[in-house]
């Protein structure tokens, strides 16, 4: 059994976990018009008010959540697993081992750069290999900060919407991008849990370089493989990638009613926290466990009438959950056609 024994959240909106999910509730967004970036045009994104070093930020995020599990991050059968789309400057190999050297680390960090599929990715790993016996615990570190590169090369891909998203809305014209870093520990240890990661699945498209599969088939995979034998009326939530892109929102949307799940409460964070891209996965994953844990089910911000071929449940605001089986699906994609899901399920 693999149980979480720990998170916590530091994006533009705040620090801490219950912060986090707050403002979430209350409809709070960190997305703004930055106009200020050298030889870039103004754009839409959740970004940090001041300029962030990545190995500070994933240090202090670290420190937060080792402290909150209680363990001890150097122990030989405790691995560190970093998910990220483009580290430090496009460098993940040296800010891992400053990160390792920092905690004077006994095992090498996994690091896990899939596009947008990281964060996830990150947490199936952490499972096999917890299910395989090569260690007890994962501590898994999803973290993005934006650049110019980035920035520019949405904007080429007329990505970019011109105002904050909207996921799967009649309106929708593209993505924020998005800054945050976010921290979970997965164990098997027999300690006090709300949750445990019951099933994991990675499905590749090879559709396209950037754009998903018109039909969902790796998504749908994914969600097959993750449903297993659960009746879909026994899923509390389905947290979406929901970009607020057409071709991403679209493919969900066929995923989703291909597997049957058209009518399950659905969400999309795009539109509070923009696309935090590595950390997005991680991010999401423990919002929705800690709604869920209060009985509320997430908002789709700047969500107001169906643009999808396939209805989705989805409301603009926060709501009450009355699913007493507590089951939670985060579904994911990204470029290349890499698509992946996790399940979690409330502990017995």
């Amino acid at each position: 059994m693999i149980r979480l024994a720990a998170d916590y959240i530091i994006s533009p909106l705040g620090e801490g976990t219950d912060v986090n999910l707050h403002a979430v509730l209350s409809g709070k967004t960190g997305v703004k018009k930055i106009t200020d970036w050298p030889d870039v045009e103004p754009f839409f994104a959740s970004l940090f008010n001041q300029s962030v070093n990545f190995t500070a930020l994933a240090v202090s995020t670290l420190q937060q959540v080792i402290e909150f599990a209680g363990i001890d991050i150097t122990d030989s059968r405790t691995v560190l697993i970093i998910s990220s789309t483009k580290g430090e400057n496009f460098q993940l190999a040296e800010p891992a081992d400053a990160i390792a050297k920092h905690f004077r680390l006994s095992t090498q960090p996994i690091v896990i750069s899939n596009a947008c599929t990281s964060g996830v990715c990150a947490q199936i790993i952490a499972q096999r290999l917890i299910q395989h016996g090569d260690c007890d615990t994962a501590v898994i570190l999803g973290i993005d900060l934006q650049s110019r590169f980035i920035v520019s090369g949405f904007q080429s891909f007329k990505a970019l919407s011109p105002l904050t998203c909207q996921p799967f809305d009649t309106q929708m014209q593209g993505l924020n991008v998005g800054e945050a870093a976010a921290a979970m520990v997965l164990t098997n240890k027999e300690i006090p849990s709300h949750w445990q990661l019951t099933h994991g699945s990675i499905h590749n498209d090879a559709n396209h370089i950037s754009a998903p599969s018109r039909d969902g088939e790796g998504s749908y995979l994914c969600l097959r493989d993750v449903l297993q034998d659960n009746n879909p009326s026994e899923i509390s939530m389905v947290s979406l990638h929901g970009t607020g892109t057409i071709y991403n929102d679209m493919m969900e949307s066929v995923a989703m009613h291909r597997a049957g799940l058209d009518n399950v409460p659905a969400c999309s964070l795009k539109g509070n926290f923009g696309h935090t891209m590595g950390a997005a996965g991680v991010l999401e994953t423990i919002l929705s466990l800690h709604a869920l844990q209060e009985h509320k089910l997430l908002p789709t911000l700047g969500y107001h009438s169906q643009g999808t071929p396939h209805p989705l449940n989805l409301s603009a605001k926060s709501r009450d959950s009355h699913n007493n089986t507590e089951i939670l699906i985060k579904l994911i994609s990204g470029f290349g056609g890499t698509n992946a899901a996790v399940r979690y399920s409330k502990m017995q």
